[in-house]
């Protein structure tokens, strides 16, 4: 269950990361790993459900038309290494600064877990957006180590972005070696005003 932010945030959000990527290979081999993600690819992520049952679609999906949350303004933050202690991605954060997004994120995961045998993942609610994969072995170094020096690169300021969603998409990966693709197969929008 994801977020789209609106194309032209996202499009912004890819140039910044391209420029990333562009100073990762000035500064060698091990930090110019970065794999772009394609802004079409971009979103903020609610619930990550993992390998879910196909039986289960209709279910998860009524949660969408069930669940009304409310639309909130949210912001662009400071660039993020995930995890941050063997980072894989390069992403930003995202600031929810009346804390709704953090209650639709809530009552959305109560309501999945209600609607299936899908159980939250139990660290915090991190709301971010990735804008690239550390690639596999660059000359010799493992992702995680190519990320940690990537983390010694001095990063640029993220653009000031804000942005309020419309809808909440429930999305099927397709995993494949050049990277996964979403399948919207419900959506359900978000109401104006907070409440």
């Amino acid at each position: 269950m994801a977020v789209d932010p609106p194309l032209e945030v996202r499009e912004q959000l890819v140039e910044w990361a391209r420029g990333v990527a562009v100073a990762a290979r000035e500064a060698g081999s091990a930090r110019g790993s970065l794999r772009l993600l394609d802004a079409e690819s971009l979103h903020l992520t609610l619930c990550f459900l993992g390998s879910r049952p196909v039986g289960e679609i209709d279910a998860l999906a009524a949660v969408l038309a069930a669940e009304v949350a409310h639309a909130c303004e949210l912001s662009v933050g400071a660039p993020l290494w995930l995890p941050p202690r063997r980072p894989h991605a390069l992403a930003v954060e995202i600031h929810d600064p009346d804390g709704e997004f953090a209650r639709v994120q809530e009552r959305v995961s109560g309501a999945l877990v209600a609607a299936s045998g899908w159980r939250p993942e139990r660290r915090r609610f991190r709301p971010h957006i990735t804008l690239a994969r550390v690639r596999g072995r660059v000359g010799g170094s493992r992702p995680g180590r190519a990320a940690r020096q990537g983390r010694e690169l001095s990063l640029p300021a993220t653009p000031r972005l804000s942005f309020t969603p419309e809808a909440i998409v429930l999305y099927r990966s397709w995993l494949a070696p050049e990277g996964a693709t979403y399948e919207a197969l419900a959506s359900g929008g978000l109401v104006a005003g907070a409440r």
